[in-house]
């Protein structure tokens, strides 16, 4: 330990030599000293004064770290970076590297202190006589203080201060040097400084860099590779072998040649070395966002949803900050065979070239776990591209805001009236059209009525029960079951769902044809309402991101799953009994059904046939598909639009937005075990009816 009277000497003797050498010189030469003319009209009094003020510790900002994204499985989604950097461990370095990159920058670090008076003014001498920077005359104590300076810059003028050719900045990073040497050991500075240096390319940092080049540990670096490292830190981007190949090796070999000049390698090695060509068929980029990622629409509402923690920062800007600095790991909840399964569905009934999207949202029951997200078209601003996620709210900066979703607004209202008692026997006359003109429909706050509204069937009516109606999607028994529910009970238990308007984020409007559609919703929403029904009445938020931590491992705070019994298990039942019928013979979507699973669902078209929708489940998964018409303004889907190519002459739920709900579900749903529906009660099925047997639907 050296006492203070030493220290004190020593600092001092180190300022003197410093300012020695650069009057010796007489001029900066390439940065190396302070600027003679600067020095000699500051004057003595503004000189003594500035070396009383210069600061006595620097202050180091934590190394921005790459945090990255990942899928249920662990696979790499995307990683966000301002700078691309992994940080390691000075014995995680080959030993050739740190001593390529101490024979090039400073070669006599281990015996100098912050400051190398000799090796700076033989720097100088040599670079005059050469013509150009061979050696840096910054020891890199020195150098790992300027970038830790640079890296601390917010501003356009903080940066310009970090790097001004002026002797005060030059003096502050001796200071600065001199503070670092009392601090940390050589290995320590050495350590900081290889985690923290640009090696080109957007490699920061030489693990990043080893990965980057070469894709190997850094801790694996052989000599000609070690050599091209250390020579890009001078140029990062001139020496970059991927910006100019022979320039980069004219570069490594100087190294090479300095090393033999030291003594570190031999006259054979340095040979062999110069020899070996630079293999630029391993260089990697790293991905950095979205834009880049395999699931580049999943992806953005992730982030979005990051934005929106305050565990990663006060504001959105310091949220954004840590998320590409932070080091983070942050797992999701997409699973990539369930994902793959769902891209399938797009590949087989859809093409880029297409006027009309489509779009599949892929949920769990009973977690919310959104397992996966597609849409037929791709990401990117180029023709047939979109930066829209047509799967999500509007309420991020990439969700498109939803569809109308037609009649699958219907299961809502069936919920509704098992819930109030009405049994799936009821039956209600339901002719092919029925004129509900000024009919009074109770709200949550009062009535509300049509004027003039006469709706009709476009399938099958009739004197029916809830079960037929269901299976064949008739309209005006349905308009009149909301008659009897009144419309606040489907729209309070739509909203319990999770249903609401993806547009304003306001709830579902309360008006006479709720049952046949209202507002504009997502796949996302859709396929998390019904997985509520799936896993009997318990509904979940839709859930992304199971858990997020920094480098050290330590775990940040991110919302859990979040459950609750939104309706009764009975009732679920019930629907899920009434929706089975949809997918049985005869039912709309009778043609959809396949293997042993218990499958339920639901048609959605709406009014002009501007979009139709599948949404329907099994107890492991539940899943939302729409067609539509994205474009502005909207027309109806056989007015010259495309689907896989071909004119969409008649757009139906079961027929166009079914088979890519049934591909994709297939797919998905391989390989897991098989659950079934839970059998609704007698009660629910017939009613307070003693003595009469239960009227089920039919099975599969």
């Amino acid at each position: 330990m050296r006492s203070a009277k030493v220290g004190v000497r020593n600092r001092v003797r180190a300022l003197i030599m410093f300012i020695g050498v650069s009057v010796l010189a007489g001029a900066l030469a390439a940065g190396l000293a302070i600027p003679f003319a600067g020095f000699a009209g500051s004057g003595s009094e503004s000189l003594a004064s500035s070396v009383q003020n210069l600061p006595k510790e620097l202050e180091t900002l934590p190394l921005p770290i790459r945090s990255r994204v990942l899928a249920a499985d662990g696979s790499l989604i995307t990683t966000l970076y301002e700078q691309n950097r992994i940080p390691v461990k000075l014995e995680q370095v080959s030993p050739i590297m740190r001593k390529a990159i101490i024979a090039i920058e400073d070669s006599r670090f281990y015996q100098h202190g912050a400051l190398d008076a000799k090796g700076t003014l033989r720097a100088l001498l040599r670079n005059q006589s050469e013509g150009e920077v061979q050696q840096g005359g910054s020891s890199i104590t020195q150098q790992y203080v300027k970038l830790s300076l640079v890296a601390k810059a917010r501003t356009a003028r903080e940066r310009q201060r970090a790097t001004a050719v002026t002797y005060q900045r030059k003096l502050s990073e001796l200071r600065y040097a001199i503070a670092i040497e009392d601090q940390y050991s050589k290995d320590e500075i050495l350590e900081r400084y290889l985690n923290l240096v640009n090696f080109g390319d957007g490699a920061y940092g030489v693990q990043t860099a080893a990965q980057h080049y070469f894709r190997i540990p850094a801790k694996d670096l052989n000599l000609p590779q070690a050599a091209l490292l250390a020579g890009l830190v001078k140029n990062p981007t001139g020496y970059d072998p991927t910006n100019n190949l022979q320039r980069a090796k004219e570069r490594r070999d100087v190294v090479l040649r300095r090393m033999l000049e030291l003594k570190v390698i031999s006259a054979a090695q340095a040979a062999a070395a110069i020899k070996s060509p630079i293999d630029l068929t391993k260089v990697r980029k790293v991905p950095n966002g979205c834009a880049s990622s395999r699931y580049p629409f999943y992806c953005e509402y992730v982030v979005s949803k990051l934005l929106d923690n305050p565990a990663l920062g006060g504001t959105v800007k310091e949220r954004d900050h840590y998320l590409k600095t932070g080091g983070l790991t942050i797992r999701t909840t997409l699973d990539p065979r369930i994902q793959a399964a769902a891209q399938a569905s797009i590949k087989a009934h859809t093409q880029r070239t297409d006027t009309a999207i489509a779009a599949i949202t892929v949920v769990e029951p009973g977690t919310g776990l959104v397992k996966a997200m597609v849409q037929s078209r791709p990401y990117g601003n180029g023709r047939y591209q979109t930066a829209y996620n047509y799967n999500v709210e509007k309420s991020y900066a990439g969700g498109y805001g939803g569809f109308q979703n037609g009649s699958t607004m219907k299961a809502f209202v069936l919920a509704a009236a098992l819930q109030r008692g009405l049994p799936m026997s009821t039956r209600i006359n339901s002719p092919e059209q029925i004129n509900l003109s000024g009919k009074k429909f109770r709200t949550c706050k009062g009535w509300t009525r049509d004027p003039n509204y006469t709706p009709g069937n476009s399938t099958r009516g009739g004197n029916l029960t809830m079960v037929e109606a269901a299976r064949y999607s008739t309209n005006t028994y349905f308009l009149q079951l909301s008659q009897r529910t009144g419309l606040c009970t489907p729209a309070t238990i739509a909203a319990d769902l999770g249903m609401y308007n993806a547009q304003n984020l306001g709830p579902l409007d309360q008006v006479v044809s709720f049952t046949l559609g209202v507002g504009y919703v997502t796949p996302l929403m859709l396929s998390n309402a019904y997985a509520t029904f799936a896993a009997r009445g318990k509904y979940c938020r839709p859930h992304l991101i199971v858990s997020m931590s920094d480098l050290s491992r330590r775990s940040i705070e991110t919302p859990g799953i979040d459950c609750k019994q939104a309706i009764p298990k009975g009732v679920a039942d019930g629907v899920n009994r009434v929706l089975s019928a949809v997918m049985e013979p005869g039912g709309t979507g009778g043609r959809l059904n396949f293997g042993r699973w218990d499958l339920a669902g639901k048609t959605g078209t709406i009014q002009d046939n501007l979009a139709v929708w599948y949404a329907g489940y099994a107890p492991n998964l539940a899943a939302a598909a729409v067609v539509a018409d994205a474009s502005l303004p909207y027309t109806n889907l056989m007015h010259r639009h495309t689907l896989d190519g071909k004119d969409i002459s008649d757009p139906t739920g079961s027929g166009t937005a079914g088979p890519l709900w049934q591909t994709a579900m297939m797919g998905a749903l391989e390989g897991m075990p098989l659950r079934r529906f839970v059998a609704p009660s007698a009660r629910m099925i017939n009613g307070n009816q003693p003595g009469r047997p239960p009227a089920e639907p039919a099975r599969r």
